[in-house]
């Protein structure tokens, strides 16, 4: 599988859009965070930004003289970043780690490490690069997950996903990897992004109630959700 997903077209074969539709709520998320603990960049970079349009969400919300760059070795969501490009938001079709010598006040790193073969080697390539880190980490260990063998192959074979997690293996494997935890915190994304099909609306019925002990309960047995993490 590997990057050759993503250079042939066949994860855009998968996935037409890139997910698109979830971005401004992935956004919401990102901005909850900066705010929660007064940060303002100057510069942010989106490693991996697929089509784009989580930087584009992201632009409506920071300082107006912002500069945002993402990043992506795909030739098919580089092109669909095209139509996104304004005076202060541009994209480049690169390997992030081969474009040395940059730095930016903020690095997203949005669903991202779940897709990448040896992510502990590239979580400490990234690291000196940016001085805050923002990212999204799906949490697709859960008991439910376990008792259905076909459901991790299942990611692995429609998303790319070749490591799953869950919040503690998560947060370990920063930690492992130099960073230090600022702050973070669960989002509910089987319930509340794009339209679900029905077995997944009928899992968030049980999700609501599995939320009732908090959050983490329900992550833990059921899954849909992600760990937003901020980290220095």
């Amino acid at each position: 599988m590997g990057k050759e997903l993503y250079i042939s077209g066949e994860y855009l074969d998968r996935h037409p859009t890139w997910h698109a539709e979830d971005s401004a709520w992935k956004a919401e998320q990102i901005i909850r965070m900066l705010r929660r603990h007064g940060i303002e960049p100057a510069t942010v970079c989106d490693v991996g930004c697929g089509a784009g349009e989580v930087l584009r969400q992201l632009q409506q919300h920071v300082n107006p003289s912002c500069e945002l760059t993402g990043y992506d070795i795909s030739p098919q969501a580089f092109q669909l970043c095209q139509e996104r490009v304004n005076e202060r938001l541009h994209f480049k079709l690169m390997d992030f780690l081969q474009d040395e010598g940059r730095h930016f006040d903020l690095l997203l790193l949005i669903d991202l490490i779940e897709h990448i073969e040896d992510y502990l080697a590239f979580l400490r390539a990234v690291k000196p690069r940016g001085r805050y880190k923002i990212l999204h980490i799906p949490l697709e260990l859960s008991v439910q997950a376990v008792l259905r063998p076909g459901r991790l192959t299942a990611m692995r074979r429609e998303a790319g996903h070749v490591h799953h997690f869950t919040r503690e293996t998560a947060l370990h494997s920063l930690q492992d990897s130099g960073y230090e935890i600022v702050d973070s915190f669960l989002t509910r994304v089987a319930m509340e992004t794009s339209p679900a099909p029905l077995r997944t609306r009928i899992g968030n019925m049980l999700r609501r109630l599995a939320c009732l002990p908090g959050d983490a309960f329900a992550a833990r047995l059921f899954g849909g959700f992600s760990l937003l993490v901020l980290a220095t």
